[in-house]
């Protein structure tokens, strides 16, 4: 029987709950009354066929409907799947046809609806996918979940992958992967009752599922959650909950900490007490030393803890987490020769070059390696891809194609990111197929795009570097940032003109092309990450005024 399943049941006898609402009319339900619910839930999904190794798949935007949702359909002996959500400006007829082509890929027997999606159920109707809102999922009486016999190798989780969605891509986590990576967080992090933890990450993309539901939901911790457009909205609103009911741990991506440490300047002085947090995750995107700084300086005088941000390495395929810096001690920088990096594709220690924040030895149970592009096993410093193993990494891949293993005949995975270890711990550079190679050097885009954020005018976090073929043939990049004044011919050529300035002074290579573009044109996955691939076709180059097609994103960049 799933330990992870046992966890649930026993989390339900305890106290703890979470708390959802805020900021308006905050209602806190206890995890026995989400098991309650959710044994009904799994009662409804058993009389309609749904058993183990069934997929459910689910689209709510509110937590307090994704906990007990989920919750059964794990108790039913189903895997869950959490589909992304729609925006204001999602195209309603390719979201239809991208969700369907998701229902086939997992082969999802029900569907689940939540607020505001309710009205998606009509849509599912032919389809042979089972279609039920959360209200009459939860409808049923009360009494026991179905008596089911529940494998630790059935898929819990078959979580989305960020990327095209045109080709959708499912990582299958089991029961044995999940508790294995839940058991060493908590062990790292050091979580145990009488924590609180607050979030408003999307459910749909892992770290806010399994980090900051699932989690706290099988463990028993207490949780505040909101939505990620209440966060976006107000973004005091995460220091504001932290302070308000004492969260010591709490999680974003990077991006957040550099919104938060400006908006925390609007504070005043007295309105925010931020000395309860112990653990606060920096993961899912590339860390940028100078947003974690600027957070803890911000955070400062409302007593946030100098040692409070955590820099970390996960990836949906180790289920969520592969490695914390030890919560506790500061920042860890490694600054390294730029040069000895891009050409030699060694991590040589420097006073000053490129920073990189060290992300901790690998959690328990989980080894990293660093490989050459020829397979060997490289040393310390050596930079590399990095591979994986351990029994919480996935061995597969749902793909249209049909599934996919994922590891070699060893157990390893190819994570696909450039890095290496330092005395066993990890720094990432960056994605094997975005490096930029010209003149023989690896050129990682992040170093591009900090430069392009440093020009007045340009968006923060909305500046990205692509991989580029100039119309001669000759190997380059191209940059495209947002602004404000993308429509104002004059600001908008000067912000081109300083970008462009600013990078080959910076990175000693010009760009072949720089566009400037009104906000919201850069295209991002559904968890916010920007698609290089995608935005190079944005891009139009100077010398013909006509689109230019990207290098391929088969020559990538790999260590000699």
């Amino acid at each position: 029987m799933s330990a992870f399943i046992d966890a649930l049941r026993t989390a339900a006898q305890g106290s703890t709950g979470m708390t959802t609402g805020e900021p308006h009319q905050p209602v806190r339900t206890s995890w026995a009354d989400v098991h309650a619910h959710a044994c009904a839930g799994a009662r409804v999904l058993a009389a309609h066929g749904v058993g183990p190794g069934d997929a459910v798949a689910v689209l709510a935007a509110q937590p307090s409907e994704v906990a007990p949702v989920a919750q059964a359909a794990w108790l039913a002996g189903a895997s869950v799947t959490m589909l992304h959500q729609p925006t204001a400006r999602t195209n309603l007829m390719t979201y239809a046809q991208d969700t369907a082509a998701v229902l086939s890929l997992v082969g999802a027997k029900a569907a689940v609806l939540g607020e505001p999606f309710t009205e998606f159920v009509e849509l599912l109707a032919g389809t042979g996918v089972q279609a039920f809102t959360v209200a009459q999922l939860m409808a049923a009486p009360g009494g026991p979940a179905p008596a089911v016999e529940i494998g630790e190798d059935l898929p819990a989780l078959l979580q989305l992958t960020s990327g095209s969605t045109a080709s959708p891509k499912a990582v299958r986590i089991t029961h044995r992967n999940l508790w294995a990576n839940i058991g060493s967080m908590c062990e790292s992090a050091d979580i145990r009752p009488g924590e609180v933890m607050v979030s408003w990450l999307p459910l749909f993309h892992d770290m806010g599922m399994v980090g900051f539901l699932t989690l706290p939901m099988c463990r028993g911790i207490e949780l505040v959650t909101v939505t990620p457009s209440d966060f976006l909205a107000a973004p005091l609103i995460w220091p504001r909950l932290i302070s308000k009911y004492r969260g010591t741990i709490t999680a974003a991506p990077n991006f957040a900490f550099a919104l938060t440490a400006r908006v925390l300047a609007r504070a005043t002085s007295g309105e925010l007490d931020l000395s309860s947090l112990r653990f606060a995750l920096n993961g899912a995107e590339p860390i940028d030393v100078a947003a974690v700084r600027a957070f803890l300086a911000a955070g400062a005088p409302f007593g946030l803890p100098a040692t409070a941000v955590v820099c970390a390495y996960g990836m949906a395929e180790a289920s969520l987490a592969v490695s914390f810096h030890p919560w506790g001690t500061p920042l860890k920088v490694d600054t390294v020769d730029t040069a000895a990096m891009e050409i030699d594709r060694k991590a040589v220690p420097v006073g000053e070059g490129r920073a990189f924040p060290v992300l901790g030895p690998p959690l328990r149970g989980i080894e990293v390696g660093v490989r050459s592009e020829t397979g060997e096993w490289l040393g310390d410093r050596e930079v590399g891809v990095l591979h994986l193993r351990g029994e919480c990494v996935t061995a597969q891949y749902l793909t249209m194609d049909g599934p996919v293993a994922t590891q070699d005949a060893d157990g390893w995975l190819d994570t696909g990111d450039l890095g290496y270890l330092v005395d066993g711990e990890v720094v990432v550079c960056g994605r094997v197929k975005d490096v930029i190679i010209m003149g023989g050097r690896n050129i990682y885009p992040t170093d591009i795009e900090r430069v392009a954020h440093t020009v007045d005018g340009v968006r923060a976090g909305n500046a990205v570097a692509v991989r580029w073929r100039t119309p001669s043939g000759r190997e380059s990049f191209a940059v495209a940032v947002e602004s404000r004044a993308a429509k104002d011919p004059a600001e908008s050529g000067r912000i081109e003109h300083e970008v462009r300035s600013a990078v080959t002074a910076e990175i000693g290579v010009r760009p072949a092309a720089v566009a400037v573009l009104p906000v919201g044109s850069l295209p991002k996955t559904p968890s916010g990450k920007l698609r290089r691939s995608a935005a190079a076709r944005l891009i139009v180059a100077p010398e013909r005024d006509l689109p230019v097609q990207p290098a391929s994103s088969e020559q990538v960049a790999l260590p000699r």
